[in-house]
């Protein structure tokens, strides 16, 4: 009898886990639904037949996706839109963006004109690796379905140590490649997101 009872008792704190843990992903995503606007189809071939997509500059490489925060606070988890799952998932850069291809989760599409900066991090929402650990793209999540443009981080940690500054330097040289329109695009993100700072930055007050 006493082991059923133990049974039981382990059986029931599970389940009381598991429905706290659900519930505060719930609440997390409808919280974040408001901030920040559902991403970007993964692009296609248009009727033309060309893909949008672009060429393949470099990978793809196995990575975890760590998690998406609001930009500035690396604890604010994303929770609307699958961007707080944790998945393993493989990672490209192209032409027009950079691919994101999650297990268990939808893909996430980052195209060139949204991303921002890309840098090395020791860790985010709840993961410290340490060191330069996490690559972090900070990108704008473009307006849709009435929900206005948000910054965000999205943090990646690569299989591999080395693909990391490697991932990082793929996608400056991207970003350096369209330059004109990268300087135009910074220039539209102070004027509409000025109470978003760099992390850094804040850190450094």
């Amino acid at each position: 009898m006493k082991i059923l009872a133990i049974a039981l008792l382990v059986l029931l704190a599970i389940f009381l886990v598991l429905y706290v843990t659900l519930i505060g992903r719930r609440r997390l995503a409808q919280r974040t639904t408001t901030l920040v606007p559902r991403p970007p189809e993964v692009p296609g071939a248009d009727q033309t037949g060309t893909d949008e997509m672009g060429p393949e500059r470099f990978g793809p490489l196995e990575a975890v996706y760590v998690s998406t925060t609001l930009h500035g606070d690396w604890l604010a988890r994303v929770g609307a839109h699958g961007l707080g799952d944790r998945s393993n998932s493989l990672v490209s850069v192209h032409d027009g963006g950079v691919l994101i291809e999650r297990e268990g989760a939808d893909d996430l599409w980052v195209p060139v004109h949204a991303i921002r900066s890309t840098s090395l991090a020791p860790g985010m929402a709840g993961k410290y690796v340490g060191a330069d650990g996490l690559v972090v793209l900070t990108w704008a999540v473009p307006e849709a379905d009435d929900v206005a443009a948000a910054l965000v981080d999205t943090g990646l940690r690569t299989r591999r140590a080395e693909d990391r500054g490697a991932l990082v330097d793929a996608v400056r040289h991207l970003l350096a490649s369209r330059q004109p329109q990268h300087t135009q695009q910074l220039q539209q993100n102070v004027q509409q997101y000025p109470h978003q700072q760099d992390p850094h930055q804040q850190e450094a007050r």
